[in-house]
């Protein structure tokens, strides 16, 4: 599959961390933003095939922000990838409308097919095949 024309908005305050998905995922089109307010305002503003978000940033959770998300947009899939390995956090952020958990430090092979999978199956959702 081509990704060359699916868009990743990342949301993460941590600058390595931001730039990760430019690097594991160069056949995307990966949008940032460091803070609650900024992403809230990019993802209103464009469409977007996955959301990337972390569970801690300086304005508030990834939690908030997917509650957000999810009042304008309930289909684009999210992804959250953070360091915050409790349970409790991670059931929190599903329940919200996240789709995925990852724990950082995952391996980058892992994090590509998450990415992968995920846009896939949006595109299967949207254009259901006819037999």
């Amino acid at each position: 599959m081509n990704f060359g024309n699916k868009r990743i908005l990342c949301v993460e305050d941590d600058e390595d961390t931001c730039a990760l998905p430019k690097i594991l995922l160069p056949d995307f089109q990966i949008v940032t933003a460091n803070t609650i307010a900024e992403g809230l305002t990019v993802a209103r503003s464009e469409r977007f095939d996955l959301y990337l978000l972390d569970s801690f940033l300086p304005d508030g959770t990834g939690i908030a922000l997917c509650r957000l998300i999810r009042q304008f947009d309930q289909t684009t899939p999210i992804l959250f990838y953070s360091a915050d390995a409790y349970k409790t956090s991670h059931e929190k952020a599903l329940q919200a409308g996240g789709q995925v958990y990852l724990i950082k430090p995952v391996e980058p092979s892992i994090l590509r097919q998450v990415v992968e999978r995920l846009v896939q199956d949006q595109d299967s959702a949207d254009f259901p095949q006819t037999s």
